[in-house]
């Protein structure tokens, strides 16, 4: 690694995998060293070639154990993230890993171990931490505007269900889904979930049932600080994607309204128009997806903690499983009751 430099590789070249790289590709701190996918072709290394990449490999091992590889996205499907991350930490590569870390806490913890061990950096992909207007909610709450918080509410609605082969692997709407919102529950409230209790049903597409999933649920927590919380997921809003948050405390409230294309209003006898939400993750998170990378980069430049680390992903994983639970017994489920994870953090939610 130069003195204003890291130098990466990215595993994974689907569609997020391509998305990193042309972000990282923009950033003077940054050499992209090469890229890995299990099926990677001609097709992979023309795309490679127009943007300078140089190695272009079926094995993700040869990319991790390359000497100039300081760092390494991991963008690949979530069954390879723990042996990657482990493989990552033991040849002393920082870590980018999208979420979730694994479906298996066990398995988590030791992919947490083993970079704690290592003693590199380990960033998580929850991009909403990293954008715009739920940054905005987060300072509000954290320099006292609004009081001690009372009421956390987040909103998540796709604007369509995924496809049937997606679903089969997904690890259910709270793994795969929601645990963006359990992550940004910690996050905006500043403090730890201890008790969730979870509803869900079939309402979008009878496939989610084929595989004991739901795809609308509600989930209301208690945090740690006394304050109460809902969130709630829905596969398919006909509008378009929407993502809107509040925090309601003793002195007022913060909240971050949808992003749209534009902010015009056509207003007529009729009634008012303005265009949909943006329409999916891509449009709406785009900046987000920027800053998350630009920052995992500075962290290693400067020596300084992540944002977002292992015990994030823990802690998100811990409250997806205790919603799972949840759902299936019919009851609200405390936190300890999900086997606990010993994993420091300085960037750790205090309680």
């Amino acid at each position: 690694m130069g003195k204003d430099k890291v130098r990466v590789g990215i595993i994974g070249a689907g569609r997020i995998g391509k998305i990193h790289a042309d972000n990282l590709l923009r950033n003077p701190h940054v050499e992209i060293v090469g890229i890995s996918d299990l099926f990677a072709g001609p097709e992979l290394e023309a795309w490679a070639g127009m943007r300078g990449i140089s190695v272009v490999t079926t094995d993700s091992t040869e990319l991790i154990e390359h000497p100039d590889v300081d760092a390494v996205l991991i963008c690949s499907s979530t069954d390879t993230h723990v042996p990657l991350i482990e493989l990552a930490a033991q040849a002393g590569k920082h870590i980018f890993c999208e979420k979730p870390v694994s479906m298996d806490l066990h398995q988590t913890e030791a992919a947490v171990t083993a970079v704690q061990q290592a003693g590199v950096k380990l960033q998580i992909g929850f991009n909403r931490r990293f954008d715009h207007n739920f940054r905005q909610v987060r300072a509000h709450v954290q320099d006292g505007s609004i009081g001690e918080p009372h009421i956390i509410k987040i909103t998540s609605r796709d604007p369509s269900p995924p496809p049937a082969e997606y679903i089969r692997v997904s690890g259910g709407i709270f793994m795969d889904m929601m645990i963006h919102d359990f992550d940004m529950a910690r996050y905006l409230s500043g403090s730890e979930v201890e008790e969730v209790y979870a509803q869900g049903n079939v309402l979008v597409d009878p496939v989610f049932a084929e595989y004991g999933d739901v795809d609308t649920a509600i989930v209301t927590m208690n945090f740690a600080n006394g304050a109460i919380g809902v969130i709630d997921n829905s596969r398919r809003a006909v509008y378009g994607y929407d993502q809107r948050v509040e925090v309601f405390g003793s002195k007022g409230s913060t909240a971050a309204a949808n992003d749209h294309p534009n902010t015009v209003e056509l207003s007529t006898a009729t009634g008012l128009l303005r265009d949909k939400p943006l329409h999916f993750f891509l449009e709406r998170y785009n900046e987000a997806y920027v800053q998350e990378t630009a920052l995992f980069i500075e962290a290693i430049l400067k020596d300084i903690p992540v944002i977002v680390d292992g015990h994030d992903a823990v802690q998100a994983e811990r409250i997806a499983y205790a919603a799972r639970m949840s759902l299936e017994q019919g009851r609200p489920v405390k936190l300890r009751e999900v086997p606990s994870v010993s994993v420091d953090s300085q960037t750790a939610v205090q309680s």
